[in-house]
């Protein structure tokens, strides 16, 4: 008797640890591979314990390249991408990067460290009150004041941010949380009354939907990275194929539908395909699946899909009649809904008249470009890298005009090879993105294609890519201005080009070797070819710096204030 009371007593001791090496347990316990980071004063107790845990840790030149990189990690792997940050300007340099993921969904659990308990509030030596500032941009964020709770926090961050509608959750964490013990205790329960998401949708609504798709002449559906974050690209391929529906895709949904597919309409919105914007506009049933109507997709409101019946599938049940009216709301998750729909398998919409009406307009309205002998344009620059990686690479990009030439001209035939930034517009976002995406996929080609503005914010991150020998192909597409502001400032304001042309740019060949990164230039489309080929030969990082043709502009474009069927630029 005596030795099975000890043996209890083994069983049930719990173990006494310092607040860093609880937060190293379970980080462990998470199963976490990779922490993205930056030490400063308020952390230090928490490195300290990192110098010999085996955690894998990545310490980027910047904490806005450790966040976006934790954000390309999240979109390849599914799993929460990690972040540490010390107290201060550490916290306020990630605001971007938090932004970034609640806008767009991303996962993140967010480390900040603070001043110490007693001196809170005090304007102590780099305090910020991260909580304040944060809680608008956080799917939640925790601030530590008692040890004993941070176990529990823990747990709770990995699975808020990666529950129902993924976010970024913040944990704020006072020095002197870091250094006090007590017992860990990492086999709580989660009990959250509070939040609970809606996984599996209502029959009903489902119904509806069924019997919706069954009397519509035009059915449409736009898919958005809702498909993605649910990993039900098959349950929409296979129900689209089922009901012989179309599909259009915004910027985010990007290859939760194959590209090549004859039921893919291409990418909607502002720079979206004439075939994807007019089906919108003439539908009679859209079917959205995971996308928030975002103003960039919908144009104005007034002209959105005047004519249809509007089915909203959603985790969030705030996104649904947010923008646009919706007539069958069905709160849920994408895969799951999608899997009820197949399997209610009901009677398929006469498409055939209209699926022919949609063929036509994409032979009559492809996405086109005009050829210059001698330059080099960006959309077949696009277009050279898809034949080079065979539309299997992943691809990350800034924001601006080379975004949406790879939206419009890399052909993404399969999930999570896409990452760019949606909703907030990063520019910086691509390079350190890129470095997250390849760990989180070390065998992948991972392209980073940025614009010359973009890449000079975030550049230094270069020292991460050479230090790790990641083999990322770098795409400077180099037109000697902040491309997309030009375009708006030649469209829109008379060509007044106030501070958007950058014509003394540095030499990036030469930069990309003060890195010790072999660097490529090419200024035609013979060059290119020459350079492209090279560069992906190797397996080892790779700056090729592309002098694209510098007045070109992005094309179909939808004018701020006039609807999808208002496009310009459908002609050359």
């Amino acid at each position: 008797m005596a030795a099975n009371m000890k043996l209890e007593e083994k069983v049930t001791q719990k173990t006494t640890m310092s607040g860093a090496d609880m937060l190293i347990e379970a980080l462990k316990a998470e199963k976490v591979e990779v922490i993205f980071g930056y030490p400063g004063g308020a952390v230090l107790p928490i490195y300290d314990k990192l110098y010999n845990s085996g955690v894998f840790h990545v310490l980027t030149r910047h904490e806005q390249g450790a966040i976006h990189a934790a954000e390309g990690y999240a979109r390849i792997s599914g799993k929460p991408g990690v972040v540490i940050a010390t107290s201060g300007p550490g916290a306020t340099n990630i605001v971007t990067g938090l932004t970034d993921a609640m806008i767009d969904s991303i996962p993140l659990v967010v480390f900040t460290g603070q001043v110490a308990s007693n001196v809170i509030g005090s304007d102590a030596f780099q305090e910020a009150d991260v909580v304040g500032i944060t809680m608008p941009i956080t799917k939640h964020n925790y601030q530590v004041r008692d040890i004993h709770e941070l176990p529990k926090i823990i747990k709770e961050a990995f699975h808020i941010a990666t529950t129902g509608r993924p976010g970024p959750v913040l944990i704020d964490i006072p020095k002197d949380m870091s250094v006090l013990e007590a017992e860990f205790d990492y086999d709580q329960e989660i009990k959250l009354p509070g939040y609970q998401p809606t996984m599996k949708p209502n029959h009903l609504q489902i119904r509806k939907l069924v019997e919706a798709v069954s009397q519509a002449k035009k059915p449409v559906i736009l898919a958005g990275a809702g498909v993605l974050h649910a990993n039900a690209s098959e349950e929409l391929r296979t129900y689209a194929e089922q009901q012989n529906i179309p599909v259009v895709h915004t910027l985010l949904g990007l290859g939760g539908f194959p590209a090549d597919h004859p039921l893919f309409l291409g990418m909607a919105g502002m720079h979206g395909t004439y075939t994807a914007n007019m089906a919108l506009y003439e539908c009679d049933l859209l079917i959205n699946i995971g996308a928030r109507f975002d103003d960039r997709v919908t144009g104005n409101l007034k002209y959105f899909a005047p004519k249809a019946t509007v089915a909203h599938i959603d985790i969030d049940p705030a996104e649904i009649g947010k923008n646009v009216p919706t007539k069958i709301p069905v709160v849920g998750d994408a895969k799951e809904a999608l899997k009820q729909l197949i399997h209610q398998n009901g009677k398929p919409a006469d498409t055939k008249a209209w699926l022919e009406q949609l063929n036509n307009w994409k032979k009559e309205y492809p996405l086109m470009y005009k050829q210059e002998p001698g330059t080099l344009k960006p959309q077949r620059l696009i277009e050279m890298i898809y034949e080079y990686t065979n539309g299997e690479a992943i691809v990350t990009t800034d924001v601006g005009q080379h975004q949406m030439w790879v939206a419009q001209y890399y052909k993404f035939k399969y999930p999570h090879r896409w990452v760019t930034s949606g909703g907030l517009g990063t520019m910086g976002f691509g390079l350190p993105a890129a470095i997250g995406a390849q760990l989180a996929d070390p065998k992948a080609t991972v392209v980073s294609i940025v614009g010359d503005g973009g890449f000079q914010m975030t550049l230094q991150e270069l020292s991460v890519i050479q230090e790790l020998n990641l083999p990322i192909k770098i795409v400077i597409v180099n037109n000697q201005s902040l491309g997309m502001v030009r375009q708006w400032q030649e469209i829109f304001y008379e060509k007044r080009y106030s501070h958007s042309l950058i014509p003394n740019q540095p030499d990036f060949v030469r930069l990309a070797e003060a890195y010790g990164i072999k660097g490529l230039r090419a200024t035609n489309e013979e060059e290119a070819d020459r350079v492209l080929k090279e560069a992906f030969a190797l397996n080892a990082p790779v700056l090729l710096d592309f002098h694209v043709t510098p007045d070109e502009n992005v094309y179909p474009m939808v004018a701020p204030g006039k609807g999808l069927h208002e496009m310009v630029g459908v002609k050359l």
